[in-house]
């Protein structure tokens, strides 16, 4: 490829970028400036680039008319409770698959990665009968948060990524005598920042926005999370869009603050296993 044919490449390729961003970027754009505007134009739903009138009353009326404090409360609770939890296990299970010998690993490893070709919705009514009628957990916070405290998905990505790290330091540490918890929790932890970071990313985000499960096992306004309340926002007559707004707004906050409080982690975590030349 010649110096001009790469450079027109890299027009081409910057332009269809900056077009990317822009369709991705203008949907955020208007859902925050239709929580900004004043009554009347948050009613017609036709939120304008630039507002002639900026106004703080959707905000208002979301945190007036709603549990809104509530929802946010018990969506952080979940996610952070889910997020600690799948960061534990997730990475212990990793280590073991990764770096430990013992009967019968690789055929469990397998077992469990045969369970992610199951659809969630072939085990989503079990589940259900389980939580509400056998353990009777209905509308309770371990509803919500025991049957994900722990991913396949989050122990094959921690076990791929655990893989990376060199054994020597595990063997040397073993022939000073250290245990097996100190060498996950003073060697192996310390080098799965990257990992861990991704992990807890991707594990708060995903329960932060779960919706369907937490509306199925909850039955009371004070237990909705974020997502279950705002799908529930309604009124007899009309829909407040700019409450709406408001409320999607806050809800996407919290995902904001942590990608962009780890992305450094998460960028290193993305490109491990890359080749270097």
């Amino acid at each position: 490829m010649t110096s001009s044919s790469k450079k027109i490449f890299i027009t081409i390729a910057a332009a269809i970028l900056a077009v990317w961003v822009v369709i991705t970027v203008i949907p955020l754009y208007w859902m925050v400036i239709g929580s900004v505007q004043d009554t009347q134009a948050s009613a017609t739903f036709q939120p304008k680039m630039f507002p002639d009138m900026w106004s703080s009353a959707p905000y208002e009326r979301f945190f007036g008319k709603t549990l809104a404090w509530r929802w946010l409360l018990n969506s952080l609770i979940v996610s952070s409770v889910l997020t600690v939890t799948n960061l534990f296990f997730a990475s212990m299970a990793g280590y073991a698959f990764a770096k430990l010998k013992f009967p019968g690993r690789n055929a469990i490893f397998w077992v469990l990665l045969s369970t992610m070709m199951i659809p969630a919705q072939v085990t989503l009514i079990p589940l259900y009968v389980l939580m509400i009628n056998v353990f009777q957990l209905g509308d309770s916070y371990t509803a919500i948060i025991l049957p994900t405290i722990v991913s396949v998905g989050n122990i094959f990505l921690m076990k791929q990524y655990m893989s990376t790290l060199p054994t020597s330091l595990i063997h040397a540490a073993r022939i000073d005598a250290c245990s097996e918890f100190g060498i996950f929790y003073k060697i192996i932890l310390p080098m799965a920042k990257p990992g861990l970071a991704v992990l807890a990313i991707f594990t708060f985000v995903a329960s932060w926005n779960d919706f369907f499960w937490p509306l199925l096992v909850t039955n009371s306004n004070e237990m909705r999370t974020i997502q279950v309340g705002l799908a529930n926002f309604k009124f007899a007559e009309s829909t407040d869009y700019g409450a709406i707004m408001a409320g999607a707004s806050i809800g996407a906050l919290p995902m904001m603050v942590l990608f962009f409080s780890l992305q450094r982690y998460f960028l290193q975590g993305i490109t491990i296993g890359a080749v270097k030349g």
